[in-house]
């Protein structure tokens, strides 16, 4: 079974509406940032590693680790082949900021998006500009109708 699959079952077959899913998830959530303010407190050093040499060095377990390369594989410059990892399959997280702050946004990760490390990375800006572009491009928008007494858009002059 992969390590993948482990934590997806284990993750989201957890209802978190229960004490233990909501223990699960906030533990979870505390351990993501701390190991985002870390990597974005050295943008220009690129981790890699096995998962397990990853997990030593931000003092988690496996799963945990899984789960966060699961999370940050969309933002990463060159993608993980998540599905078949082991604990000694090396991966990399160097990261596009830009695309990891939207990322962060389309979450609604608020705890994430709002670190203090992004002043150095963003301008408060280039952020704004961001967010609106993210909250933007789930927006539908539609086109106006043409009414039933209004001329048919083909130009034959007819009424619609």
């Amino acid at each position: 079974m992969s390590l993948l699959k482990d934590w997806r079952d284990h993750a989201y077959g957890l209802d978190d509406r229960t004490p233990e899913g909501k223990e699960f998830w906030l533990k979870y959530f505390n351990k993501e940032k701390s190991i985002y303010e870390e990597l974005l407190e050295h943008p220009e050093e690129i981790v890699s590693g096995t998962i397990k040499e990853l997990a030593e060095k931000y003092d988690t377990d496996i799963e945990t680790m899984t789960g966060f390369l699961d999370g940050i594989d969309d933002s990463l410059t060159l993608s993980n082949n998540l599905d078949n990892v082991t604990e000694d399959s090396v991966v990399n997280l160097g990261y596009d900021k830009e695309k990891l702050y939207m990322n962060m946004v389309g979450c609604n990760a608020q705890w994430l998006y709002e670190l203090p490390q992004w002043d150095k990375l963003l301008s408060v800006e280039k952020r704004n500009e961001l967010f609106k572009l993210e909250k933007s491009s789930h927006t539908v928008i539609k086109p106006p109708k043409v009414g039933r007494n209004d001329p048919c858009p083909c130009g034959s002059g007819k009424k619609y």
